[in-house]
């Protein structure tokens, strides 16, 4: 991929998981999927190591992001964190945790400064670093973080938003809620969020994925989407007024609609969004239709954040058979929204 810009930032992530494997692979591939350049953000005896166990020929060069993108076509780019990690493949070490956090920070530090175009993040082991003192529910809520101490805001100041957003070239998906138990999703879905979320998600596809009109199709909380309040009022009383606050704000935003038919072909042609009430909801049709190629994608930031869709993948780090589309993909699309798409590619598919 010829790009003009600094390089990506890659991190870490958990390194006894296949965030060190799928890096490998990609760079191994970088040709053929005419990959932009990259520098990872760690260790490079780690690397080193990781690819004599997997017989993988990749030279390892240790450089400064300045550096990265002359040496990507020769060598993969190491910026080297400078802290221990002694995580075996398959075996999660809490002593490793201050390299992935740190990887996470200097990346966003060298997007912030400009000397790297887009953050790029391999998965974490939020159990890890939780044992190691961590305080964020995940990477999301860390970047926005990042952003605020970044951007120079008070103590006291709400740091960014962070809205997360399952993408492929086959259906986006945003859950309005994450991460939280299922019985718990009728009290934190509110109309506020709603539109708080919907808003975000509309702004970042016109500005970073160049769609001019969004349309955001808003599924339902309950079954048949709430049937007329037959199947509870959610959808009725808090799911519907969401969706007028949004058409009122010039937002092409239709719903609340049946999620169960609002993933088929040709119910996908009619949005370019699907905002879901809760985790599962989003992110079983997404797996299910692009598990090899969706990519998470944080909006709602000052830069660009992108990642695979998929966990540290204990069971396989180590044995070669990770499969490194996602990571590529993400590697792709980070490009592609931080503006630097190849001559005759859009900047979505």
């Amino acid at each position: 991929m010829t790009r003009a810009g600094p390089p990506l930032a890659l991190t870490l992530g958990e390194p006894a998981g296949i965030g060190p494997d799928i890096t490998l692979l990609a760079w191994q591939r970088r040709a053929a999927a005419a990959l932009p350049a990259f520098a990872l953000l760690a260790s490079p005896d780690l690397m080193r190591t990781r690819a004599k166990a997997l017989g993988l020929a990749v030279p390892i060069e240790t450089v400064g992001l300045r550096e990265a993108a002359a040496v990507f076509p020769r060598a993969l780019p190491v910026v080297d964190l400078g802290l221990p990690v002694g995580a075996s493949p398959g075996r999660p070490d809490a002593s490793s945790a201050p390299a992935a956090i740190a990887a996470i920070d200097r990346a966003v530090a060298a997007v912030t400064a400009g000397e790297a175009s887009a953050v790029v993040t391999n998965p974490i082991a939020k159990h890890v670093l939780y044992a190691a003192g961590f305080r964020q529910p995940g990477h999301t809520e860390y970047l926005a973080e990042l952003a605020g101490r970044h951007a120079g805001r008070a103590s006291d100041d709400a740091p960014p938003r962070p809205v997360m957003m399952l993408w492929s070239p086959t259906l986006a998906v945003v859950p309005v809620t994450i991460h939280v138990p299922l019985a718990r999703v009728p009290e934190l879905v509110t109309r506020d969020l709603i539109v708080a979320t919907g808003r975000i998600v509309a702004r970042d596809l016109v500005a970073r994925f160049g769609i001019a009109r969004p349309r955001l199709a808003v599924a339902g909380l309950d079954p048949h989407a709430g049937e007329g309040g037959t199947i509870g009022t959610a959808d009725r009383d808090v799911v519907a007024p969401a969706v007028a606050a949004l058409v009122a704000a010039g937002i092409a935003a239709t719903g609340p609609l049946p999620a169960d038919t609002l993933f088929h072909e040709a119910a996908r042609k009619n949005y370019d969004a699907a905002l879901c009430m809760y985790h599962d909801q989003a992110l079983i049709p997404i797996k299910t239709l692009a598990f090899h190629d969706a990519v998470n994608v944080t909006l709602g930031l000052p830069f660009v954040r992108t990642s695979p869709d998929h966990g540290t993948a204990f069971d396989i780090a180590g044995t070669g058979t990770a499969d490194p589309s996602s990571l590529i993909a993400a590697l792709r699309l980070a490009a592609r929204l931080a503006g630097h798409a190849p001559a005759g590619e859009t900047a979505v598919a």
